[in-house]
């Protein structure tokens, strides 16, 4: 992170979970050159500004899952509270096993 030794990487295959796969796809729409919605520099950057703490309890697409957020808040694409209130739906969603 930022420049920090970060050890050695895992160079392993494993089975990506649904949500996984949905979070690839969405940055790949996002980037695309037609769209151009987030662009990968972007990406790096609101995954670097997480902070240590934050950056070392969350999971590779949970760190893509809050930079795209942060960049499209940051864009104006969105606003905190459209993606407040789609939060709490899709939780009640999921309560209600509609996901």
């Amino acid at each position: 992170m930022g420049g920090q030794p970060a050890g050695p990487a895992e160079h392993t295959e494993h089975t990506y979970a649904p949500w996984e796969k949905r979070v690839d796809a969405l940055l790949v729409l996002l980037s695309d050159k037609d769209r151009r919605h987030m662009t990968v520099d972007e990406l790096r950057r609101n995954i670097e500004s997480l902070g240590s703490a934050s950056y070392e309890t969350l999971s590779y697409y949970e760190r893509w899952m809050h930079s795209i957020s942060q960049t499209l808040i940051q864009r104006g694409v969105i606003t905190v509270d459209e993606l407040g209130r789609r939060i709490e739906d899709v939780k009640r969603r999921a309560t209600r096993g509609e996901l």
